[in-house]
């Protein structure tokens, strides 16, 4: 979805200074490096590609020579007697029927039927929780919002007990732990078992049941009639868990973050339709992308063209698409890369406004669109509490699994 095109915009388009006061809008929060400029491409001492530039990152995802090798791709593709890989692993034919097959989860018209009035009753008893409890954790309100709608998509309704955030969240919160470290790797390695039996049992399971019982228009309904068994299953609502519930609390946490540090962009998100207020919001994704770094390793030799010289990267080579230096690519997002510019003009035609955030080819996220659509429904609600501001900024960390920021500790108050 384009942004709303207004008077600054045009002249923004037409190759003028940006019009916005950028004094007064945010600036990048959640960023691990600062991403070189002038290096769109290039390769490490370690034979690793990292690709920089969107014109080089774009046809790195588009390539058919490419396989998905983040998310602990590698480790998933080694799992004995899984005859359906997730669909996050999965490459060729096989991927573009299952993502066809899907995709109906996800569109508007689903969101609109089966998901909005759902969304709207859970965004209505997370504004109340606010407005009874005063002060609290932004950070726990936006993974209960996050993860009963992907919970919706997915089928993961019927669990034994109240919980699942948490037993998600718990399979991608890991500390670091050094190779000598050999009894805590053993307690980490028995801890990453119970965390994936409990899943299982009180909440995969359950939701099988009930789907073989009775399905429904959901992925484990989807997943059952083509026979996956309960180990695919699981391993596929593992994924989605990632996906869905994870990335998307971080990101209600970002927006909300900026919103709320700087009245101006909050004042202009309320009074904007949704169309505009949607290109806000992914905008703040361009800036604040969710996923850092998109892994692929080359499954043959690729010659990727930049700036007048030709780059071979050979077969079986590990490329490290960095999604913060392609969104802050100034060839394609104009002036001022690194600050909140709502209404801003890209340079190229056909890019969405949050440019690599959602990834992009064959393995783009599906769940784009629900995403935005859950995100703006609470903020309008949320933002529009005129006494709401921010007791204390939050922490900020790095979660290496999703290669991406966790925001905790984010303490809001009336």
């Amino acid at each position: 979805m384009q942004p709303i095109i207004d008077e600054q915009t045009k002249a923004t388009a037409a190759g003028a200074s940006c019009p916005v006061d950028h004094a007064a809008w945010s600036k990048q929060k959640t960023a691990r490096d600062v991403e070189p400029t002038g290096i769109p491409i290039e390769c490490d001492a370690d034979g690793i590609w990292h690709v920089r530039g969107f014109e080089e990152a774009r046809a790195i995802l588009r390539s058919s020579d490419t396989k998905q090798a983040g998310f602990r791709a590698e480790l998933i593709g080694s799992v004995p007697r899984m005859r359906n890989q997730p669909i996050l692993y999965q490459e060729g034919k096989v991927h573009h029927t299952q993502r066809k097959q899907t995709a109906r989860f996800f569109t508007p018209k689903t969101v609109s039927t089966n998901y909005r009035g759902m969304m709207e009753q859970l965004v209505d008893r997370l504004i109340a929780e606010v407005q009874r409890k005063k002060r609290l954790d932004l950070s726990r309100l936006t993974m209960a919002l996050s993860a009963r709608v992907t919970g919706e998509v997915v089928g993961l309704t019927s669990s034994r007990l109240p919980g699942i955030a948490r037993r998600i969240d718990a399979f991608f919160t890991e500390g670091s732990i050094r190779k000598d470290q050999h009894l805590r790797r053993l307690l980490h390695s028995i801890n990453a078992r119970s965390r994936v039996l409990s899943f299982f049992f009180l909440d995969v399971k359950p939701a099988i049941q009930a789907r073989k019982r009775q399905p429904k228009e959901d992925v484990i309904s989807h997943l059952l009639a083509q026979d996956y068994n309960d180990a695919e299953i699981l391993t596929e609502c593992i994924t989605y868990g990632a996906a869905g519930m994870v990335t998307t609390r971080e990101f209600v946490s970002a927006a909300a973050w900026h919103f709320l540090d700087r009245s101006e962009l909050r004042a202009r998100y309320l009074a904007a339709p949704e169309a505009e207020r949607h290109a806000m919001l992914e905008e703040v994704l361009r800036l604040e992308p969710v996923v850092g770094n998109i892994y692929r390793r080359a499954t043959a030799d690729i010659t990727i063209e930049s700036n007048g010289q030709q780059f071979a990267i050979p077969c079986g080579a590990l490329i490290d698409v960095r999604v913060h230096g392609t969104n802050a690519d100034a060839s394609v997002v104009g002036e001022h890369p690194l600050e909140v510019c709502p209404g801003r003009a890209l340079q190229v035609e056909r890019v969405a406004p949050s440019v690599m955030s959602f990834g992009d080819g064959h393995h783009r996220c599906p769940g784009s669109y629900i995403a935005i659509q859950e995100t703006d429904m609470f903020l309008q609600r949320l933002l529009a509490l005129d006494t709401l501001h921010i007791v204390r900024q939050p922490s900020l960390a790095w979660n290496d699994v999703v290669t991406g920021y966790e925001i905790r500790d984010f303490i809001v108050a009336l």
